[in-house]
C-alpha cells in the first residue's frame, strides 16, 4: 500500500494536519501533558491544553513549540508521533513524504531539528517551506506570475510578513510577536493597573472575544476574574475595551512597523501591484477585532482577510503536495 503524503503547519499554538486526498484530518494545541516525576506523557493535543494552569504538582502541560520553532525537541517528536498515529498517516511497510511549514527566519540549525523530528516519526522524505508563501497559496493567491502579492500571516508565537513573486519571496520579516504576545500584554497590564493575575485561557478569551484595536468603546465592560496580588484571594474586576486596546498597543506597532519596512524594501512596480491589490491577513491573529480597519488607516492600502485564515496554510500545504515538483524544485 501507498503512504499518503501530509503536510504539517507545525505552529506554536496549534498542530495542522493535511493528508493528499482527504484534506484537514487534524487541527489540535500544540500542547504536551507529562508527569514531572517519571517524564511519561498523559497526554496531548487537545485533552492537555484542557489542563494548562489546572494540573496538580506532579502533572506539567507544556508548549513544545515557542516562536513557531521548536522549544523541546523530544516533546516535539512524542507530540508530532502521537498526531500522525492518531490519522493513521502511515501505513503499514512505508514511510509518508511530509511538508512541514516554518516562520521566514529561522537558522538551518532550527530547520535542521525540524526536519529530524519529522524523519524520526517516520517520515520517508521531509520538505520544508515558508509560512507566509504556503499560507499565501492556501488562500487562493496565484504566487507564479510576475505580480506582487503580500501576505501577513499573524500566528501564535510569530507574525511573518512577506511579498512575493514568480513562486519566491521578495521581501519579508519573521518577527516573534503575535497571538502568545498579545495574551501577554493582557495579562501584565491587568496585573499592574488591577494587581489581579489571570491566566493564559482568559486573556486569550480576553482577546478573542472582547478586544477590539479600532475604535474601542469604553463603556464596552467585561467582568474577569483571578486572584488578588495583595491578598492572596480570587477577586473580580471590571475592564473596558479602551484598556485592552492599550495592553495591545504596543504587540501591534511592532507589527505595523514590521510591515512598513517590508512594503519599503519592495521594488517600486511590485509595490504599484500592492497598492491595487492591497495585503491578505492570514492566521488566527488577523480575526482580531477592529485589526483591519487599523492597518488600512496606518498602511493606507487595502486589507483584506483569507477565507479561512485559520487553515490558510495547511490548505497551501495540500496544494503544494499535489505539485510535489515544484516542492523538489523548492528545495534545491
Amino acid at each position: 500500500m501507498l503512504a499518503r503524503d501530509i503536510g504539517i503547519d507545525l505552529g506554536t499554538a496549534n498542530v495542522l494536519i493535511y493528508i493528499k486526498g482527504q484534506g484537514i484530518v487534524l487541527n489540535e494545541p500544540s500542547v504536551v501533558a507529562i508527569e514531572t516525576e517519571t517524564k511519561k506523557v498523559i497526554a496531548v493535543g487537545k485533552e492537555a491544553n484542557e489542563m494548562l494552569g489546572r494540573t496538580p504538582g506532579k502533572v506539567k502541560a507544556i508548549k513544545p513549540m515557542k516562536d513557531g520553532v521548536i522549544a523541546d525537541f523530544e516533546l516535539t517528536e512524542i507530540m508530532l508521533n502521537e498526531f500522525i498515529n492518531k490519522v493513521k498517516a502511515r501505513r503499514l511497510f512505508t514511510r509518508p513524504r511530509v511538508l512541514i511549514c516554518c516562520p521566514t527566519n529561522i537558522t538551518q540549525v532550527e530547520k535542521n531539528a525540524i526536519i529530524e523530528a519529522a524523519e524520526r516519526t517516520g517520515a520517508r522524505k521531509v520538505y520544508i517551506e515558508e509560512e507566509p508563501k504556503v499560507a499565501a497559496i492556501g488562500a487562493g493567491m496565484d504566487i507564479t506570475k510576475p505580480v506582487a502579492n503580500m501576505v501577513l500571516d499573524i500566528g501564535g508565537g510569530t507574525t511573518d510578513i512577506a511579498v512575493l513573486s514568480m513562486n519566491g519571496i521578495v521581501s519579508s520579516s519573521s518577527v516573534k510577536i503575535a497571538g502568545n504576545a498579545m495574551d501577554k500584554d493582557i495579562i501584565k497590564y491587568i496585573r499592574e493597573k488591577y494587581k489581579l493575575l489571570i491566566g493564559d485561557i482568559t486573556a486569550e478569551d480576553i482577546k478573542i472575544n472582547f478586544a477590539n484595536v479600532y475604535k474601542p468603546n469604553k463603556k464596552e465592560k467585561r467582568t474577569v476574574k483571578g486572584r488578588d496580588l495583595i491578598t492572596g484571594l480570587p477577586s473580580t474586576i471590571e475592564i473596558n475595551q479602551e484598556e485592552i486596546k492599550e495592553a495591545l498597543s504596543d504587540c501591534l506597532s511592532k507589527i505595523i512597523s514590521s510591515t512598513k519596512k517590508v512594503l519599503e524594501d519592495t521594488p517600486p512596480e511590485l509595490s504599484a501591484d500592492i497598492v491595487e491589490k492591497g495585503v491578505i491577513l492570514t492566521g488566527g491573529g488577523s480575526l482580531l477585532k477592529g485589526l483591519i480597519e487599523l492597518l488600512e488607516e496606518e498602511l493606507t492600502i487595502p486589507v483584506l482577510i483569507a477565507e479561512t485564515p485559520l487553515t490558510c496554510v495547511a490548505e497551501g500545504t495540500g496544494i503544494l503536495l499535489n505539485n510535489i515538483k515544484l516542492l523538489e524544485e523548492n528545495q534545491q
